[in-house]
């Protein structure tokens, strides 16, 4: 969302979605049953970009202070209802993303970057910044793919005659990929890393777009737009370890499966800007709105919790597989060479 806009529009936009419960849209059957949300956090700042970290077990989100004490924070929730600043003056930074490399990446959107922090216990360490160019509107969210892959996108909020999404590759080349959008705001990209989801502020709906082997994105086609009167702008988004999408805006949160079928709808009371999965299990969405921040229990994991997982057993499937070579060669090798092509066998397990 864009940050310069005023409090009476926030003020407004509350109210879209107090009077318009998309009331034919049941509860999402992913979230546990009985399950209410639980305000855990509230301030004056208009809060987004929630991301989890695994290593400190803490949530973390941004916050944009308007007014004569204008300002924009990182805040890490330390228990409900006490968060800590862990970054104060972050030039805009709004979305959010935990990096497989175990950082947060950050759409900074007054300091026209993408950023990339080392998470310290006190704060920020080894900032870096992965890309930048003054002549970018101001980025605004920002997701990777399991492949390394780094997704942006440059809303024009103003004009909407400038607007970008952007692809970051591992080399440090920063590639346009979709400029097909009024509005591009929130973006996800699905749990294989082959459909990039991205919202549309100005024409309120969500569009998909597939993901070519370089990284760079084919032909997009309109993939949601929710069964209601509210207009309020769709924002950030995520995804669930069945691949379905949480999406911000309209009212409150949608839930869409894969095939952009509506699953449900999560109603709040203030404007909701963005949502993440946390906790220990990836069974806690969190959600981000206007002065507050909730948590909602869930019967589903997060996808970024269940890639996790997926990555850890690879590699402890790789290190068992690195013992066993290592047993073959020390052992049964210099032995094999008796029986032709044992040893090259061998050597063909390690290849695999």
């Amino acid at each position: 969302m864009t940050f310069s806009r005023s409090a009476a529009l926030f003020v407004l936009l509350t109210a879209l979605a107090v009077s318009a419960r998309a009331a034919d849209a049941p509860i999402p059957s992913t979230v546990a049953r009985g399950a209410v949300l639980v305000e855990v956090f509230s301030s004056a700042a208009f809060h987004e970009g929630p991301t989890w970290d695994p290593v400190t077990g803490k949530v973390y989100f941004t916050a944009f202070f308007s007014g004569e004490q204008a300002n924009q924070q990182i805040i890490r929730l330390d228990a409900p209802g006490k968060g800590t600043v862990w970054l104060d003056k972050s030039e805009g930074v709004n979305g959010t993303w935990l990096s497989l490399k175990g950082r947060m990446l950050g759409a900074q959107a007054y300091g026209h970057r993408l950023m990339s922090y080392a998470i310290g216990p006190k704060g920020p360490e080894d900032a870096k910044a992965l890309a930048v160019n003054q002549k970018w509107n101001q980025p605004n969210d920002v997701c990777q793919t399991p492949g390394g892959n780094i997704y942006f996108t440059d809303p024009d909020f103003k004009d909407r005659k400038t607007s970008k999404v952007f692809l970051l590759r591992a080399d440090g080349s920063v590639k346009k990929i979709i400029d097909d959008m009024p509005v591009p705001n929130g973006l996800i990209a699905s749990n294989d890393g082959k459909t990039l989801y991205v919202g549309d502020s100005h024409r309120k709906m969500w569009r998909s777009y597939p993901i070519r082997a370089d990284g760079t994105t084919g032909p997009g086609k309109d993939f949601f737009i929710p069964k209601t009167k509210n207009e309020s702008s769709p924002d950030g988004m995520t995804i669930d370890e069945y691949g379905n999408l949480y999406f911000t805006g309209r009212g409150g949160v949608w839930v869409a499966s894969p095939a952009g079928e509506t699953i449900g709808f999560i109603a709040t009371k203030e404007f909701c800007s963005n949502v993440t999965f946390g906790g220990a299990d990836g069974k806690t969405l969190y959600l981000t709105c206007d002065k507050k921040v909730y948590s909602l229990a869930m019967d589903a994991r997060g996808g970024e919790h269940a890639g996790r997982a997926l990555r850890r057993l690879a590699a402890r499937d790789r290190k068992k597989k690195k013992g066993l070579v290592g047993f073959l060669r020390r052992v049964l090798k210099p032995a094999a060479v008796v029986v032709k092509g044992v040893g090259d066998a061998i050597d063909k397990i390690d290849d695999d």
